[in-house]
């Protein structure tokens, strides 16, 4: 008989098991959406945890939901954190089964997220709580299922007032499942992926926990097979192991890729690793990780390399909330503010000042943009009197654990932070807590670095907080970069937090001059020494990015506009320490270059213009100054082309050169005395009005390569709707926003309309939410009308889960009115 070698058998072996565990796929559960058939009542309710407790008058809704988006909005509630009901106490609960066939198996519940304060009991049963509302968790729910019969989950949230410097919304806002396990499986966040990337190759390690709750020890076979985006096998690795009575192992399982498609920000190209557990010949569990393959590499000389390629960060920090739509997370939503984002020239995102939600990290993922994770606002010593500091010493462990668990598959990740202007960067010994949460992020996840934002320079390095992280990030000091590097050689600095520049989409007050409080509470969209103290106009972050070419980037404060904060019409109640009260009615933030709806300001496209390289011009401000004729009007532009000429009424007023031709705006900022700060990123014109038109044509070797118009719009006149997709998934969550837009009887843009417009939606789908990026307003999001704000509302459908077509008649008194039809299947 001839020899057969030994590894002929492990194959034949493995082969079999798998094509076994193929057949028997199907009883692997996947996760259950358990997000529909909640009920939900506001306000304390004694008993509401008890299964027998009647709940039939409480509200029948879908999760995520936010219920302090509904409003009202109130000048007793805090204006810091919106002006709405963001406190108090909200009770939800579903009754659902598990059917009787799955006894013996592990029941779980995982939450994304719940503002905050969660407490959860099964069945009268407290099961477990969770104070940070930011964090996912997972609880077990199996010694008190009933397989079979009718269960009650009950979820009290109680968030506090004063928690936050910022809307958080209140509610389980983000999704949920319902986890039905084998007893031998991979727990929550059970893989953790990395590449090592070299010429032609990569080498791909997975490590894979997993836990056996039965009776008696188990072995097991682990067969995780990787697959490319087009869904074709790459590679397959197959490994076996024991795991104790009621215990825990971990396996590596490593894979050689020959020419892998690497993810970076122009193709985010992904692979998934599907991970099998099979026990005696029979499928148990199935584990899906999505994953890129990438090398990063920050450098104190050349910045942070991607792929051995230099990119410098073009970031943005965004707060979480969604707009008109609240906290309540919804993937299209978070899909749209990031197109938005890139469109203006963003690489990168700082998660401010928590962990964001999953669906933020997929967008990322797709659309190829890099992101810092932040972990807390708040270490011991407390920003606002119920703040994260009260659960710190805690909670702060397992928060930051299960942060990076949960995150440290995603490619677009680079960065973790441990903290935003904490507070002990002013204490001799805040060094100690600074080196603790640096070492836990290097424990669960040494493949990247870790980082904070510091703002009170120069203590941070005073008191050696900056020596216990890998980069440092400086919010609001960019004359200090080139000094921060030449006193610590070797350091890698960036900017952090940059500008905090504020400005209310559309408007301009004349003349350009130092910010004044005004009745209207808006900003002017010139966009000069215009925001609070720390504040600086864009254009010195761009000039000290370029003269201090090691720095990494900048994140710019902040992306969108949100909820909450309003500065700079912000003032604090000296009654109650925490609480903004004074300012009313502002209730959210004026800093973003894209307003609250998503409507881009005009310092969009002047990022647009430094971040960018497809030819663009812009030209500011709106040609409506009634009264005005004959005075003299500043007329700015931006451009990413050489020059650019500009026409009013057909008539050149002269070309300008980017770089050579200065435009003078106010400014004052750290070190920089009250004055004039003469920028090369903005060319202006002062030319009489008249009305007509102003026109810019922007050049490249004398070449004419974009040009933009605004014309004097007559009097309002008509409606036009446009939908960003005129095609959404008839699934109940997805979404189409519709910007409504007030034109004259010519199809010009009327800068100024401010008509009341009513909206008429029938067919398949619903109004999710109005708005207008008014800063001011104090009307619903949860209507179906709304008031356009210098010329612009919007319209946010949702789809219900049956397929057809939405229609939508948009009407205004004195105007014609509009139709669009939005097709959903």
């Amino acid at each position: 008989m001839s020899y057969i070698p030994r590894s002929f058998f492990l194959i034949l072996f493995t082969c079999i098991a798998f094509l076994h565990a193929c057949d028997e796929r199907s009883k692997s559960i996947p996760d259950l959406d358990f997000t529909t058939e909640w009920l939900f009542h506001n306000g304390e309710t004694p008993g509401a945890e008890v299964p027998s407790f009647d709940d039939s008058g409480w509200r029948q809704l879908d999760l995520p939901h936010d219920w302090a988006i509904e409003g009202p909005f109130s000048r007793e509630s805090n204006l810091r954190t919106g002006g709405l009901p963001v406190h108090g106490t909200g009770w939800y609960r579903k009754h659902f089964t598990v059917d009787r066939a799955h006894a013996g198996k592990r029941v779980s519940v995982e939450f994304d997220g719940a503002m905050n304060n969660a407490h959860v009991w099964l069945n009268g049963e407290f099961i477990g709580n969770r104070p940070y509302g930011y964090i996912g968790f997972e609880f077990d729910l199996t010694p008190f299922i009933k397989f079979g019969g009718e269960n009650v989950i009950a979820v009290r949230l109680s968030p506090e007032d004063i928690s936050s410097r910022w809307y958080p919304g209140a509610g389980i806002y983000r999704n949920v499942r319902l986890k039905i396990n084998d007893p031998v499986h991979i727990p929550q966040w059970g893989t953790y992926l990395t590449s090592e990337v070299s010429e032609n190759k990569a080498l791909v390690n997975i490590s894979i926990e997993v836990v056996n709750t039965g009776e008696a020890e188990a072995k097991a076979m682990l067969e995780t097979s990787l697959f490319d985006r087009e869904g074709n096998l790459v590679a397959t690795t197959v490994s076996e192991i024991s795991i104790g009575l009621n215990g825990r192992t971990t396996e590596d399982q490593q894979f050689e890729i020959s020419n892998p498609v690497l993810w970076d920000l122009e193709n985010p190209y992904l692979y998934t690793a599907v991970t099998r557990v099979s026990t005696g010949g029979r499928l148990v569990d199935e584990y899906t990780t999505e994953f890129g393959i990438r090398s990063i590499e920050f450098t104190a000389d050349e910045g942070f390399k991607l792929n051995g390629e230099r990119v410098k960060f073009q970031g943005v920090c965004m707060h979480h909330d969604l707009g008109s739509l609240g906290s309540a997370v919804n993937y299209r939503a978070t899909e749209r503010q990031m197109e938005i984002m890139q469109s203006m020239g963003v690489n990168a995102l700082r998660t401010r000042h928590n962990p964001p939600s999953p669906e933020m990290l997929k967008v990322c993922d797709r659309l190829g943009i890099l992101v810092q994770v932040e972990a807390f606002d708040e270490w011991q010593i407390g920003k606002v009197i119920n703040g994260y500091n009260k659960y710190f010493d805690e909670w702060h462990e397992r928060d930051l654990r299960d942060m990076i668990r949960r995150d440290r598959n995603h490619p677009s990740v680079i960065m973790w932070s441990i903290g935003n202007e904490i507070l002990e960067q002013n204490e001799e010994d805040g060094w100690k807590l600074a080196k603790h949460l640096s070492d836990i992020c290097h424990d669960e996840d040494p493949t990247r670095p870790t980082t904070a934002g510091f703002n009170y320079y120069p203590a941070p390095f005073e008191n050696k907080l900056a020596y216990q992280i890998d980069v440092v990030g400086l919010n609001y000091w960019p004359l200090n970069y080139r000094m921060t590097l030449d006193n610590n050689p070797g350091m890698i600095v960036y900017g952090s937090e940059t500008s905090s520049q504020t400005s209310s989409r559309g408007v301009y007050h004349l003349p350009i001059e130092p910010m004044e409080r005004r009745e209207t509470h808006q900003v002017s969209s010139y966009d000069a020494i215009v925001g609070p103290p720390w504040a600086y106009p864009p254009d010195v972050e761009f000039e000290q990015q370029h003269k201090v070419s090691e720095s990494l980037g900048e994140f710019m404060w902040t992306g969108f506009d949100y909820l909450g904060e309003p500065t700079p019409y912000a003032g604090r109640d000296n009654s109650t320490p925490g609480r903004w009260s004074k300012d009313w009615p502002s209730r959210s933030s004026y800093f973003a270059p894209v307003d609250l709806s998503g409507f881009p300001k005009d310092r969009y496209y002047l990022y647009q213009s430094n971040w960018t390289k497809e030819p663009m011009v812009h030209v500011l401000p709106h040609w409506n100054w009634e009264g005005m004729e004959g005075e003299m009007i500043p007329v700015f532009s931006y451009t990413n082309c050489e020059e650019v000429e500009l026409y009013v009424n057909g008539k050149s007023a002269g070309r300008k050169v980017k770089g050579v031709d200065y435009t003078e705006i106010p400014a004052e900022f750290h070190e920089f005395e009250k004055g004039m700060y003469k920028t090369k990123y903005r060319l202006s014109w002062e030319v009489p009005y008249q009305p007509g038109s102003v026109k810019v044509v922007a050049y490249n070797g004398g070449e004419a390569v974009a040009e933009k118009e605004i014309k004097t719009a007559g009097d309002p006149a008509q409606i036009t709707l446009s939908a960003d997709r005129k095609e959404i998934a008839a699934d109940g969550k997805d979404l189409s926003f519709i910007t409504v837009r007030i034109e004259d009887k010519d199809g010009n843009f009327c800068p100024l309309a401010n008509n009341l417009v009513k909206f008429n939606v029938t067919g398949e789908g619903e109004i999710a939410a109005v708005g207008n990026g008014d800063a001011t307003s104090q009307a619903s999001f949860q209507a179906d009308n709304r008031e356009a704000f210098n010329g612009l509302c919007l319209l946010i459908l949702k789809s219900i889960k049956d397929g057809g077509k939405i229609k939508v008649v948009a009407e205004s008194a004195d105007l014609e009115s509009a139709m669009i039809e939005i097709i959903t299947n």
